[in-house]
């Protein structure tokens, strides 16, 4: 018995020097925060993206670790680059890469590896098109159109790699299974105007740009590996990482924080597939989806039948299950046992119907991702844009209890930002929870002619690193404090159903809008992943939602129905918007049942009014800043009757953003200003501390302000002034 006791506190031992500090959730006093706050630690960055462009050698790498450290920079965040005078991932380009690393080690600086030469991740430098061709991305497509007139017989013989032929009516709109026997098709057409569809798999990719291209364009000669497939992902892994953990692991964990990813995704003509795709759909779904499949490539969704538009929902639902246990789990998994972090982002989080469609489902993707991610790398954010999508990172990391979520900011804004538009940008993001920042782009100082963006070259710059980093710092400590949870309707989206993506979007502003920190959760979240407690549902992170907001999906599951129930009765809050749910699913989304008024009489609905579209970014240059939204009152009446505030104004400023996060001996709240017109408000929080002091991130000052407090009703109250555009952090002790 002692040798096991020995053995399991040293394997507790061990465990605990394996991860550090900057990989898990802390929890420390306003004091010990106080203490880091001037000069926190490398980890937290922030870093440039660089780029190992051109004949890149030990003088080169010295002259821009030298000049990323002078500019504040931590971290660097390393690409393999085109025209290096070593292959990628050859034994010359390790020994280059283990110098690298021993110069950012000199100067206390910490690497991310991007994980790939370019993007998106997963093509390892074009190894897949070249040694393993069989683990290539692969899709269905409709690879042949018959059209065939009443009593006309068709006759094909078809390729081994036909999944499903059938029949299209095209005036009633009716579809007919043609049977496939001995690799050929003989049918003879019914009355009517007839097309025959022909459905193949076949290898095809998303584009890739990659360094090792010599045709430096972007295009699909350099195939990604097969996503949906473990087997691909860890050939990945033996292609990439394997190699940098035998050429630099002993610095993994260390001067090594992980590895970065980029915009894995289907941007493909069809529909993602792989081989075991059918069978895994059948064990899932209980059905065989093939015979619908023709039905999925309709010109319109109109020009979908009920039965298809469903099946195809499912399909989405299986894909997405499929990436997120085919790559991303893998690669998390892999960094995890190897002491390091998985940082990614994807494509089209800021369009949710897109991102459904060419990743799946954003939560899946990003639930084993240790750091997960959104970029902001053209106008997805400006002053006169509404943007918050960043808070899909946050939410992931809150949710699964990570304790970080990044942003790829700064690389293809049309006009580039000032150093003062770069400072709004960022802070965009970080009052909705991103944490840790990457700015793009640092190329490697080969010719005289490169440099890093223009913004970078400012004035100002080393002053904005040294807010960001203290900022990124502060927002990684301690617990969310978001107590309200806004559902993603990602199923609805797999449905087509782009009203549920509008209410989404414009619920975000209504609530950013009123000052309610919130979260972004999904449908995995309320069915299985949230902890359940009396009124509560909790966070891996440990912040508690009373209240949760669905904005006018079309189907909810009944796991979901079931959990929200029971929520309900515990004392939370649960409130409909726009519309109910028409359909509850249970395994399939094919055979989900119709849903009554009766689902539920346990919840608060307003069905009166509807949320208006949040407009899209304008053309460049930008305009003016838009104004509030217009908001129905039957729906602010509900969404205040619903929601128990912790912080309000004294007066509506739609323009005034909140965050809020906990210490153990403190709440932590930012405030920021997106109008560029100055704003003084009296602050009032659901708080009965000692002490209010405002945390300067410019300077590192901290300072106690005047505030009154009501013992009665346990609250303090402070006076706030924001400058145009200006964002404070405020420390209740």
């Amino acid at each position: 018995m002692k040798k096991i006791v020995t053995f399991l506190v040293a394997c507790m031992v061990m465990r605990g020097e394996a991860q550090q500090s900057w990989q898990g959730l802390q929890m420390p006093t306003a004091a010990a925060v106080q203490r880091v706050w001037m000069a926190p630690p490398a980890e937290y960055g922030p870093e440039p993206y660089y780029g190992l462009n051109g004949a890149v050698d030990e003088t080169v790498v010295r002259r821009d670790l030298d000049r990323m450290k002078s500019l504040g920079y931590t971290a660097v965040t390393v690409q393999y680059g085109y025209g290096a005078s070593f292959a990628y991932l050859s034994p010359e380009y390790f020994q280059f890469f283990r110098m690298l690393v021993a110069e950012a080690k000199r100067r206390d600086m910490r690497v991310w590896i991007v994980d790939d030469a370019g993007y998106p991740s997963g093509f390892a430098g074009g190894k897949f098109s070249a040694l393993k061709p069989e683990m290539r991305m692969q899709a269905l497509m409709v690879t042949e159109r018959i059209s065939a007139a009443g009593g006309e017989v068709v006759r094909r013989t078809l390729k081994p790699e036909t999944v499903a032929v059938t029949a299209w009516n095209e005036d009633a709109g009716t579809r007919v299974s043609i049977p496939v026997t001995n690799g050929a098709i003989v049918w003879r057409a019914p009355a009517g105007r007839w097309m025959v569809l022909v459905v193949e798999h076949g290898f095809s990719t998303s584009p890739t740009r990659s360094d090792t291209n010599p045709k430096r364009v972007k295009d699909g000669s350099q195939s990604l590996e097969d996503y949906l497939d473990p087997a691909a992902t860890r050939q990945f892994l033996e292609f990439t990482h394997e190699q940098y953990r035998q050429a630099v692991g002993d610095e993994f964990g260390k001067t090594i924080l992980g590895f970065r990813g980029d915009e894995p995704d289907y941007s493909i003509r069809g529909l993602p597939w792989t081989p075991k795709l059918f069978e895994e759909f059948q064990r899932v779904k209980g059905y065989d989806v093939r015979p619908y499949i023709a039905g999925f490539f309709a010109a319109k969704p109109t020009e979908m039948t009920e039965a298809e538009r469903r099946a195809k929902a499912d399909y989405y639902d299986v894909f997405a299950q499929m990436f997120r246990d085919g790559f991303f789990k893998v690669q998390g998994e892999w960094c995890a046992a190897n002491h390091l972090e998985y940082q990614v982002h994807l494509n089209h989080e800021e369009m949710e119907m897109q991102l459904v469609k060419s990743e799946g489902e954003f939560f899946r993707d990003m639930k084993y991702v240790q750091v997960p991610g959104i970029d902001s790398i053209w106008h997805q954010i400006w002053t006169d844009t509404v943007s918050d999508f960043p808070r899909l990172a946050s939410s992931v990391s809150h949710v699964y209890g990570k304790p970080r979520a990044f942003t790829e900011s700064f690389a293809a804004y049309r006009p580039e930002p000032d150093v003062a538009m770069a400072r709004y940008i960022l802070n965009e993001q970080m009052v909705r929870g991103v944490n840790l920042v990457e700015t793009m782009y640092f190329p490697a100082s080969t010719a005289p002619e490169r440099g890093p963006s223009p913004y970078m070259t400012e004035a100002g710059y080393p002053e904005l690193l040294r807010y960001v980093r203290r900022m990124s710092y502060l927002l990684s400590m301690g617990r969310p404090g978001a107590r309200v949870a806004l559902y993603l309707p990602s199923s609805a989206m797999w449905l087509g159903d782009d009203r549920a993506d509008t209410a989404f979007v414009a619920t975000e502003r209504m609530l950013s809008e009123r000052q309610i920190d919130f979260d972004v959760v999904s449908e995995d979240a309320l069915a299985n992943d949230l902890k359940a407690g009396r009124g509560t549902l909790e966070t891996l992170s440990g912040n508690s939602y009373r209240t949760v907001i669905l904005p006018g999906e079309a189907v909810l599951s009944e796991a979901a129905l079931g959990r929200l129930k029971e929520f309900a009765r515990g004392g939370g809050t649960v409130l409909f918007l726009g519309h109910l749910p028409e359909m509850i699913s249970g395994r399939s989304y094919l055979e989900a049942r119709g849903a009554t008024a009766a689902d539920f009489v346990w919840a608060k609905v307003e069905v009166s009014a509807q949320l208006s579209a949040v407009p899209t970014p304008p053309a460049y240059p930008p305009a003016a800043a838009p104004g509030a939204q217009v908001v129905p009152a039957a729906i602010d009446a509900a969404v205040r009757s619903a929601v128990t505030t912790d912080v309000w104004l004294d007066t509506n400023d739609a323009a005034v953003k909140v965050m809020k996060r906990r210490l153990q001996d403190s709440e932590v709240y930012v405030f920021l200003n997106e109008s560029g017109v100055a704003s003084d408000h009296a602050v009032t929080f659901r708080n009965d501390g000692q002490l209010v002091e405002e945390w300067d991130a410019e300077t590192g000052a901290v300072a106690a302000m005047v505030s009154t407090r009501d013992e009665e009703r346990r609250t303090m109250s402070v006076k706030l002034g924001l400058k145009p555009y200006e964002m404070r952090v405020l420390m209740l002790r």
